[in-house]
């Protein structure tokens, strides 16, 4: 039987639980007075869940289901291990899954950046904001790293959880105001946006990650996962040149232009242009109007 209050239960199957991570994952419990570990998964969709040990040629171990919604716990009396746990999971409709624990993974965010970003010189920020396609432990997945100061929770959603607040709430980093998540088994081109509760109102907002490298086309507006390590940059002789320049000691005038408004093509239902085609076309008007 779960040591967990019914309030606490209540609270997190609703996704009011102030620190749903207190609840989620491994955590050291004391058994019959005997140290062991209890861990915890909410997955409304199972009609059974197993915690499987993958260090071990043990029997998957059953887990309890501890509230209706679909919270389970499984309790271990022995270590988990170095290798991260998987729960194989039977849905209603019979389907079989395995997934990993997103709440096997510490947080990944070092000290030295939270200090960096604090400060305000974390100049390298897309680095570490937004979703990266990572390899933790041996599992891939992707880390998503968001800024929330006046958050309360704040949970990944998209089609891997139904859009489920309730399913992958992030961890708040402290006085930084960011919150991040590792989810393993998720892929690139992978739909995403994330679920805010304001500490001023009660009202979930789903909001589009402010540093997504690609989305979707509108009227849509989900953030995309993209891995971008794989792109073959062809702008070697430019960043050459630049390397032996002193913008500050040369003058500057910048063209600002919206993209999709500058030029259409009318002859083909008045489309925007492609990148490729802006590229033709723009570059050569701003460089005769004399921007730098």
């Amino acid at each position: 039987m779960s040591d967990l209050s019914l309030d606490q239960l209540e609270q997190l199957v609703q996704g009011h639980h102030w620190d749903p991570l207190s609840i989620l994952g491994a955590h050291p419990i004391a058994q019959f007075g005997s140290p062991a570990i209890a861990v915890r998964c909410f997955v409304p969709e199972a009609n059974d869940v197993c915690l499987l040990l993958r260090e071990r040629d043990s029997q998957p171990i059953p887990m309890a289901r501890i509230h209706d919604a679909g919270l389970f716990e499984a309790i271990v009396l022995t270590p988990l291990g170095t290798t991260p746990y998987r729960f194989h999971i039977t849905d209603r409709a019979g389907q079989v899954s395995e997934r990993h624990d997103p709440y096997a993974f510490p947080p990944l965010l070092t000290d030295y950046v939270l200090h960096l970003f604090a400060e305000g010189t974390l100049f390298k920020s897309y680095e570490t904001m937004g979703s990266h396609i990572l390899t933790v432990q041996g599992v891939a997945g992707v880390h998503f790293v968001v800024w929330a100061p006046n958050a309360i929770k704040v949970s990944v959603v998209g089609d891997f959880n139904q859009w489920d607040g309730r399913r992958h709430p992030m961890m708040n980093r402290g006085a930084t105001g960011l919150w991040e998540l590792f989810i393993p088994d998720i892929q690139d081109g992978t739909l995403y946006k994330y679920e805010v509760r304001s500490r001023h109102h009660g009202t979930p907002l789903l909001k589009a990650d402010p540093y997504a490298v690609a989305s979707e086309l509108r009227p849509k507006t989900a953030s995309i996962v993209c891995d971008l390590s794989s792109y073959l940059w062809k702008d070697q002789s430019w960043m050459a040149t630049r390397a032996q320049q002193d913008p500050l000691a040369m003058p500057l005038s910048i063209y600002e232009a919206h993209l999709g408004s500058w030029m259409r093509i009318p002859e083909e239902g008045n489309r925007w242009m492609t990148y490729s085609e802006l590229a033709i076309k723009l570059i050569p008007y701003v460089k005769n109007m004399g921007y730098t």
